[in-house]
């Protein structure tokens, strides 16, 4: 039953037969026979189908809670024993939004030297989409903002409060003031994230708040992209301050406080509300426990 709870899993999440059977290492008329005994055993139909995948009916979307719930403690039970019989290894999947990659990076080289026998996989996602992935079971943990979005039933740990910097060019007039408002930032000519990140919906709401309309010159979803249109181009750009720090290592770049208003949002790990987590995830909210006491 939980290899089919598992193909299951995959066709609700990619919701198309051919990349489910791929993922799942198996042939689509596998996949398909497989979802078809799932249904014969639980008596209901779960799936839609026509010519291709067409949605989940009713009964298929609680079966996805339980598939989720079951698959979930299944891996988690497995974890278990083999931690116990070789001590803590394998896999941790861990997804970040853009603007904590750092900080992520900071709590997992602490966690790796202590762990050297788990494997780590960091991925750069927004803010929805690491809930979803959550969800889905294809990461294990996640860094996002606390206090932005509704994060449903999870395990929180805050970390750390993200404030916030103009990050200017080392020659820039604006390089050496001591802090700036929110509302002197009007003629300044910006790069910024792309909306669909959370970091700039916040950027957006702050402006907003201090009577400005910004249209900014530049957008990507790359913050790499930002800062080299600082160096190249002469723009600006709003970061997190713990991010803004990576990039100021010399007089290439400077970053200004921006304290008036000063505005925070709480970043932090968010892991499955579940019990007993694997002894990975068990360790890794452990130590994000600690970091976030120093």
């Amino acid at each position: 039953m939980i290899d089919k709870l598992e193909m299951f899993l995959a066709l609700a999440r990619t919701r198309h037969f051919g990349k489910a059977a791929e993922e799942c290492g198996v042939t689509q008329p596998s996949l398909s026979a497989a979802i078809r005994q799932l249904e014969d055993q639980l008596g209901v139909m779960l799936v839609l189908r026509g010519s291709r995948f067409q949605g989940l009916t009713p009964e298929g979307k609680r079966v996805l809670e339980w598939a989720r719930q079951i698959v979930g403690d299944a891996r988690t039970m497995r974890e278990e024993m083999r931690a116990a019989k070789q001590g803590l290894s394998g896999n941790l999947r861990l997804a970040a939004i853009p603007t904590a990659l750092t900080t992520a990076s900071r709590l997992t080289n602490t966690f790796m030297e202590k762990n050297p026998n788990v494997r780590l996989t960091l991925l750069s996602e927004p803010s929805n989409r690491i809930l979803e992935m959550l969800d889905d079971l294809r990461i294990d943990a996640g860094l996002t903002y606390m206090d932005n979005e509704p994060l449903g039933r999870v395990v929180t740990v805050p970390l750390y409060a993200e404030r916030y910097v103009l990050l200017v060019r080392g020659d820039s007039p604006l390089a050496g003031r001591a802090d700036l408002a929110w509302a002197e930032l009007g003629d300044v000519p910006l790069c910024l994230l792309t909306p669909d990140m959370q970091n700039r919906r916040i950027i957006s709401d702050h402006l907003s708040e201090a009577g400005l309309e910004v249209v900014p010159s530049v957008e990507s979803n790359s913050t790499i992209a930002l800062v080299s249109h600082i160096l190249f181009g002469g723009l600006a750009t709003i970061l997190p301050d713990r991010m803004a720090e990576t990039f100021v290592r010399d007089n290439a770049l400077a970053a200004i406080p921006i304290r008036r208003p000063d505005w925070s949002h709480q970043v932090g790990l968010i892991a499955p509300y579940r019990e007993p987590h694997t002894p990975v995830l068990a360790a890794l909210i452990r130590e994000a426990r600690r970091s976030a006491e120093i």
